[in-house]
């Protein structure tokens, strides 16, 4: 996949310190390229870990990777005038990744995240070191990384590589301007200079679970705004389908007390308030309490995402909470651990590719129930202007089928996967870049069988005029038709229009779009 383009700046700085960076800070620093600041507490702390691994480099007892080799490698004691050559055959050599970039914010998030455990003083590197990587994100300096190379155990070794690579000026990057140039060319240009590794600045530079953590991060802000669109859709899926609202009251609610579900229950009350479709089919006569359960268990699988991801939030501020790296400087000694491993971050990954895959499932069935005259309740087959001659939105279903098919794939847990390595001595990985690899995709995914119900629900909502859907659904209505997503009428290119509707979804506008009139959604 290409770069992405550089967005827009922020003026707001994200201090790094000892301390753990907010969900909002990662979102600033990879999306939004907000300046970063190591604190002078952040600063004091990587001196003093630094002295303490000075001294042990001195001491004539092997230290692991201070004087040691690394991996399988280990028992083997590197001399003092090899040890630079150490860390930078270290990094060259883990710098192996292969395939497609991956996208900037990845790897801004990335960077950020190795910045901020070097923050925390318990790595080992100099302060120069930690600061040319925060230069280097100011500037807008990108090292390419790519899909394939981390397996999630001794964390994302190859992606941190490739930018422990461009400190050192070797290998490629993106300028501010996401022009490709070789690493040293970049950073002279910006007016700065590579370092020079010490001992176990190599290591500390790459032994992290921070490409799988900023990833999880971006992901998790992204799915909070999908399952409000997902809200969204759902009730003017039930409105265009003559559904009943009754389902959704608190009372019922309650019997079952997730507050996920309840959470959405309500946004699906307020979104279907003041409906005058709901309100024609509201009568005593009214013997619609059995919707099929794409609409009236929309609620419990919203639900029950929403408390899954919440779940997952859980993990990624612990995370984010963690000084990840092996070894680790405590007190003036270094010690061994596995912290770096990647499994709890992996789960939840997992978990939330699921989530994805579900939530779009019930979404592609609303859908469905639109385009079939015998489930539609009086519209006509698949929305089409003149059935037979046009075909109306049925290839949209096609291709929002096409993509859950895809997203179950993608929900194939890859924690559950092992393939050993280094001779045997990481004999249990993660694969959690892996996993938040394809979360990325399974997010892109929901977002666009999201676009497609909404499309198809407001198209429907059109044809039921003269009756009126509710101000909030309607306003959803209007801003389709101002961005170029048209109502009924004979086909036309739809991808098009389909095109529009992702974005009005990933940008969020569908959800403000309703937030307008209701107020701001659970």
């Amino acid at each position: 996949m290409d770069a992405d383009p550089r967005p827009s700046g922020t003026d707001r700085p994200v201090e790094v310190g000892p301390g753990p960076l907010s969900p909002s800070d990662v979102l600033a620093v990879a999306r939004h390229d907000a300046r970063v600041v190591l604190t002078e507490e952040a600063l004091a702390g990587i001196d003093r870990a630094r002295t303490a691994v000075e001294e042990l480099a001195a001491s004539e007892v092997p230290v692991y990777g201070v004087s040691t080799g690394f991996g399988a490698l280990a028992t083997r004691h590197i001399p003092t005038e090899k040890r630079a050559q150490l860390q930078r055959s270290l990094v060259r050599s883990h710098a192996a990744g292969s395939g497609p970039e991956v996208e900037r914010e990845v790897v801004r998030a990335l960077v950020l995240l190795r910045l901020a455990t070097l923050a925390t003083g318990r790595t080992g590197v100099r302060r120069e070191t930690a600061q040319l990587m925060a230069a280097m994100l100011d500037a807008g300096i990108t090292p390419v990384v790519h899909e394939f190379g981390s397996l999630g155990c001794s964390g994302d070794l190859a992606p941190l590589s490739h930018c422990a690579l461009a400190l050192i000026g070797e290998g490629e990057v993106r300028d501010a301007e996401g022009v490709l140039r070789p690493a040293a060319e970049a950073l002279a240009a910006a007016g700065l200079a590579p370092v020079e590794l010490a001992a176990k600045e190599g290591l500390a530079l790459i032994n992290g679970t921070d490409g799988m953590l900023g990833m999880l991060v971006m992901a998790l802000a992204d799915l909070e705004v999908l399952l409000r669109t997902a809200d969204v859709a759902a009730a003017m899926s039930v409105e265009g389908q003559l559904g009943t609202d009754r389902v959704f009251a608190a009372e019922l609610q309650a019997l079952r007390p997730h507050p996920g579900q309840a959470a959405s229950a309500a946004n699906l009350r307020a979104l279907l308030a003041d409906s005058g479709v709901v309100a024609s089919h509201r009568g005593p006569d009214c013997t619609r309490v059995q919707d099929a359960y794409s609409l009236r268990c929309s609620p419990q699988v919203h639900g029950a995402a929403r408390d899954t991801l919440a779940h997952c939030a859980v993990v990624a501020g612990r995370e984010l909470a963690s000084a990840v790296d092996n070894p680790v400087v405590v007190g003036d000694r270094v010690e061994s651990n596995g912290n770096f491993h990647g499994a709890p971050v992996a789960y939840v990954l997992d978990f939330a590719a699921i989530v994805a895959a579900d939530v779009a499932s019930i979404s592609e069935r609303r859908t469905d129930r639109f385009l079939d005259r015998a489930r539609n309740h009086g519209l006509p087959p698949f929305l089409a202007d003149d059935p037979g001659v046009d075909s109306g939105l049925m290839i949209a279903q096609y291709t929002q089928a096409g993509i859950v098919s895809e997203m179950k794939r993608l929900a194939n847990p890859a924690s559950v996967d092992s393939i050993p390595s280094s001779a045997m001595q990481e004999d249990h990985v993660s694969m959690g870049w892996a996993a938040a690899r394809k979360l990325r995709r399974a997010v892109d995914g929901l977002t666009r069988v999201l676009a497609v119900e909404v499309m198809a629900a407001a198209r429907a909502l059109d044809l039921r005029r003269p009756l009126a859907p509710s101000p909030a659904t309607g306003a959803v209505v209007d801003l389709l038709r101002a961005h170029g997503v048209h109502g009924p009428g004979p086909d036309r290119h739809l991808a098009p229009e389909i095109e529009a509707c992702v974005d009005l979804v990933r940008s969020g506008a569908v959800v403000a779009a309703a937030s307008a009139v209701i107020g701001e959604m659970q």
